[in-house]
């Protein structure tokens, strides 16, 4: 007779039973592809034939697959064997009950694993993120896609038009967005981590112990060989130490969530595929066998992401924390390892002894003195620096001041005075000479330090200091009637009163600079006050004489043509020049 204790052994360890078999009977194809891998290394296979014959020599010849399929095979007898043992329990016996509730329970668990097995599947299927290109995607393309793609997107609108019921799962919806938070939190992370990583690579790049700072012995010296020795050791351990501790893995991280990203999207396409056939079940009574396919293939995915995401999205945020933890552990390594090895260098300074507070309103007062000082030589600058005078306009920018004088009228024409750099994202960059229209004497802050103009093409805030009031002048009548033609640009820019306009010099003709000249860009030369230069074309390309093109020390570029003058000479064509 049985013993009662049979049954209530397997009913007692019927969890376990299912939670250690699910997962080996799930990853058996796996086992048997990598024992195959194993075959292709003979040292490797020897060794492993050799302690498989000296632990069981009845394995033979199969080795290592003898061993796999025994549990495979293991558990779709107990089952069986406890029903032999029940059929042969008589009814009456106190061990029947027992054994029946086992052998039932044995059963279950064989279905949940091949349930199992047939989730792991389908999740294998679709984990597998294929990187194709266009070419080969569209070679995919087929009637059967094609129509699958039609009907999943007809079914989404009539979904959207509320024509149709939706499937609404609740759970899986939560567990869903969890993991698109815990996602976005790893994708911040690894941006932040490569703007750290860039921002270090800059830091890095400052070498000062490298630079002659030309002050022999003392601090400067101390500080040179203690920036050395930060860069040779506590920086690069630093580097090497972010790189395989903390950026490795959290790209490791990053392509773990693809799986599951790419399961939750063709459960999207399954559900779809789903409440369709529910729709046909209730209308017709019956689907194909494609269709039941489908409708079980969704139940399968379901049921594994509603299981498996949880621990997932544990998982990942137990590894963004500890990624975390290793960050700021390292910094604060950093830290340490900076201030130990800074100590002796500290001792040279001169406010070594200095509290921190005291040492901070040291630095605040001697910031302030520096700060008053340059104010004061900025001043003193601008008092002695020459009166700002009109520009020569830039080659070829005749349309684009003729274009804002006819918009704005020349009240709004403004001159840039020297160049200006942008930094802000609404700051523009402009060359000196430089036309603009004033469109307001403020920025949206009511700072009226910055001004807003437009440049003919773009819109922008530029420092007012550094704009002047340009004043064109209209051509008289006498000049326009003899004009023989109709010139394209009818406004010119005022001479500069201090200056006299040079008349047309004949090509090739020898002058000198009578003011300096700074180029701003290749097309133009710098030159020097009192510098001989040599005519080319007193005009530019577009037939503008406010500028020439001029060769001096064997270089060509454009300078303004008013910044030149005639060389005393020997008397030329007969004539004398006056003594």
């Amino acid at each position: 007779a049985a013993s009662p204790t049979w049954g209530n052994l397997f009913l007692e360890f019927q969890e376990e039973f299912e939670q250690v078999y699910k997962v080996y009977c799930a990853n058996y194809d796996q086992a048997l592809l990598l024992v195959k891998a194993y075959q292709k290394e003979p040292e490797l296979q020897k060794e492993i034939q050799g302690i498989i014959e000296a632990a069981m020599p009845q394995a033979g010849p199969s080795g290592l697959s003898f061993f796999l399929v025994i549990p495979l095979q293991r558990i779709t007898k107990y089952p069986l064997l406890l029903q032999k043992i029940l059929e042969n329990t008589p009814a009456d016996a106190s061990a029947h009950p027992a054994l029946q509730r086992a052998t039932s329970a044995l059963q279950d668990v064989n279905g949940n694993i091949n349930e199992y097995k047939m989730r792991k599947e389908v999740a294998l299927k679709y984990t597998k993120v294929e990187q194709l290109s266009l070419r080969e995607r569209l070679a995919r393309i087929n009637t059967h896609t094609l129509s699958k793609k039609t009907t999943r997107l007809s079914q989404m609108l009539k979904q959207e038009a509320g024509l149709v019921s939706r499937t609404e799962d609740k759970e899986f919806d939560d567990l869903e967005e969890r993991f698109q938070w815990v996602s976005l939190c790893v994708k911040e992370l690894r941006n932040n981590v490569v703007d750290f990583m860039g921002n270090l690579e800059v830091f890095l790049s400052f070498r000062p112990h490298e630079r002659s700072l030309d002050i022999p012995g003392g601090p400067a010296e101390q500080y040179c060989s203690l920036a050395r020795d930060l860069q040779l050791h506590a920086f690069l351990q630093f580097k090497q130490r972010l790189r395989s501790l903390v950026w490795q893995p959290l790209c490791s991280l990053a392509r773990a969530l693809a799986g599951p990203q790419n399961l939750i999207k063709k459960r999207l396409d399954k559900l779809l595929d789903f409440d369709r056939v529910e729709e046909k079940l209730l209308d017709v009574g019956s689907v194909t066998y494609e269709e039941e396919a489908a409708r079980h293939e969704y139940q399968a995915l379901n049921s594994l992401l509603v299981a498996e995401l949880p621990q997932f999205n544990q998982l990942v945020m137990q590894w963004l924390g500890q990624i975390l933890c290793t960050f700021v552990v390292l910094q604060r390594d950093l830290a340490d390892q900076v201030l130990r090895r800074a100590e002796s260098s500290m001792a040279l300074l001169p406010h070594h002894h200095v509290s921190e507070p005291d040492f901070q309103k040291l630095l605040e007062h001697t910031l302030g003195q520096s700060s008053s000082q340059l104010r004061l030589f900025q001043e003193s600058f601008e008092k002695v620096l020459p009166p700002s005078t009109t520009q020569p306009l830039l080659p070829g920018s005749e349309h684009q001041m003729q274009a804002l004088l006819t918009r704005y009228g020349p009240e709004k024409l403004y001159q840039v005075s020297s160049n200006i750099n942008g930094t802000g994202t609404l700051d523009l960059t402009l060359l000196r000479g430089q036309i603009v229209a004033l469109l307001q004497n403020k920025d949206t802050k009511g700072n009226n330090s910055r001004w807003l103009v437009d440049t003919g093409g773009h819109r922008g805030y530029v420092p007012a200091g550094k704009l002047q009031l340009y004043h064109p002048i209209i051509p008289s009548e006498k000049e326009l009637r003899g004009q023989t033609g109709t010139h394209e640009d009818s406004w010119l820019p005022a001479p500069e009163p201090t200056q006299l306009s040079v008349p047309t010099v004949p090509t090739m003709s020898q002058v000198v600079a009578v003011y300096p000249f700074v180029a701003r860009s290749t097309h133009e030369l710098s030159l020097q006050a009192g510098q001989p230069v040599t005519i080319l074309e007193a005009q530019d390309k577009k037939g503008n004489p406010e500028w020439s093109l001029v060769e001096a020390n064997g270089q060509r570029g454009y300078v303004p043509s008013n910044f030149l003058a005639r060389t005393p000479s020997p008397t030329p064509w007969g004539w004398n020049l006056p003594s």
